[in-house]
């Protein structure tokens, strides 16, 4: 089961972590209360997910919403960047980065959608993951400076996303569009509240919309319903006080909108891919191990 990677223990107070990688054990599966990006480079390993394992190859891209989980096994050689950007900040400083079509795909859409977890396993051509690597390589350096520059910080972290973004096939891939005002309106209500008892029809009365045809707008441009959006909106607060708290699991499923436990069991499970109680288990075991490194590094 994994452990847990938490934000207050890595990110010292900026949104942004960033590191390259040279994997040769394997990574045991941990889980994360932040966002992370992983670009694969040269080398071999396996990805390990609630999906099972498979092998990685060059070029790759995962993404992982706050309480997704995965690890790496049988590595040789095997490059790994991360950009991992903190769950607070992109609510707060970086929640520019959502009106940004082709990045709301990258970072929201694709990693919510049913049935994966909270994880999105992408490609980009290999050139692109080689620069997307450099520039997470330059970043991390931007971190670990004495003076921090936090406006290079941010324009480092837009040009990692701008390659992998643009390093994508374009193949199959949908028009990006800017998201509809009903739609981030409707998005707005359910961040600020996700544990009020929202009903479709009452989400759709405040953007005086026809509850079908708001669902139909949400599966266009979240690749969710509405309601699908506030369960996993929920399973990632879920997750931040399961590792967070000392609140006994029942009242942390009441605490996000789910009263009923055996219910809260049931969905979170189904999206994180553990049971509340195994991921609070596995949350205590990284704290400690964390708040011992003194340089705050994480391994992917």
């Amino acid at each position: 089961m994994p452990a847990m990677l938490h934000e207050h223990a890595l990110f010292a107070g900026g949104p942004v972590l960033a590191g390259v990688h040279h994997l040769n054990p394997d990574i045991e599966p941990h889980a994360h209360d932040f966002l992370e990006i992983a670009v694969i480079g040269a080398g071999d390993g396996r990805h390990l997910t609630s999906q099972g394992a498979h092998p990685l190859r060059r070029g790759q891209v995962v993404v992982l919403r706050p309480g997704a989980w995965h690890g790496f096994r049988d590595c040789t050689d095997l490059t790994v960047a991360n950009c991992c950007l903190s769950a607070q900040a992109l609510r707060g400083e970086l929640a520019a980065l959502y009106d940004i079509p082709m990045l709301r795909r990258m970072l929201w859409t694709d990693p919510v959608a049913s049935g994966t977890h909270g994880v999105a396993v992408t490609t980009v051509d290999p050139a692109a993951a080689e620069e997307a690597i450099a520039e997470i390589g330059l970043l991390e350096r931007e971190l670990a400076a004495d003076r921090r520059r936090p406006g290079r910080v941010l324009g480092r972290l837009v040009t990692v996303l701008g390659v992998l973004a643009d390093g994508r096939d374009p193949e199959g891939q949908r028009p990006e569009s800017a998201v509809h005002p009903a739609v981030a309106a409707v998005i707005a209500r359910l961040e600020a509240a996700p544990a009020d008892p929202w009903r479709l029809d009452d989400l759709a009365r405040s953007v005086s919309l026809d509850p079908a045809y708001l669902g139909r707008l949400f599966r266009q441009y979240v690749g969710l319903t509405p309601l699908g959006f506030l369960a996993r909106l929920r399973a990632e607060r879920a997750a931040t006080l399961l590792a967070h708290s000392t609140l006994p699991t029942a009242r942390v499923g009441a605490a996000v909108g789910w009263d009923d436990p055996t219910y809260f069991a049931r969905r979170f499970r189904a999206l994180v891919g553990l049971t509340p109680t195994e991921y609070r288990r596995r949350s205590r075991s990284a704290a400690h191990a964390q708040l011992g490194d003194p340089a705050g590094r994480k391994s992917p």
